[in-house]
């Protein structure tokens, strides 16, 4: 079995004590932060193995590490196969630092977001800039409804029933 499809049924459970769930994304999200502080910390490196590599180097287990290359794999340079990774599957860490800091702000991630090692990537207006620009993309505008007793949109003078609203 892929190890994604693994980490999925065991991490999104319908079946499961909601406990235990919370629990395991209560360990989940510390060591998500951990392993990013570790990244963030030489953001240019490039890190790079294989599944199981990944997952001793950060001192984690191979579910754990693949929820985190699950969580991280839209913030990459090059995407990983994730759908038919292994353990023995090479992957990348490479990450696109403002698409990163974009997506945990996309996330509602602020432990991750307001981690202190962002602090030397990003300077505080750059970081708001991001924010910002994140929140902005995902604000849905709805289009103000025309009722038929209205003046037509199309700047006729007429109502809306007898003009641009006949036909619809």
């Amino acid at each position: 079995m892929a190890l994604l499809k693994e980490w999925r049924d065991k991490a999104y459970s319908e079946t499961a004590n909601k406990g235990d769930l919370q629990r395991l994304w209560t360990a989940y999200f510390q060591t998500e932060k951990e392993i990013y502080q570790q990244l963030l910390t030489n953001p240019d490196e490039k890190v790079t193995g294989t599944v199981k590599e990944l997952a001793e180097k950060y001192n984690v287990d191979l579910m754990t590490m693949t929820g985190f290359l699950d969580g991280i794999n839209d913030s990459l340079k090059e995407a990983n196969p994730l759908e038919e990774m292994e353990a023995d599957t090479k992957v990348s860490l490479a990450f696109d630092k403002e698409l990163l800091y974009k997506n945990m702000v996309g996330a509602g991630a602020d432990w991750l977001y307001e981690l202190e090692e962002w602090n030397s990537i990003f300077d505080e207006e750059t970081r708001a800039s991001l924010y910002k620009e994140q929140k902005k993309s995902s604000t849905v505008v709805k289009e103000e409804k025309v009722y038929p007793n209205d003046p037509c949109p199309c700047g006729s003078g007429k109502k809306y029933k007898k003009c641009c609203g006949k036909n619809a």
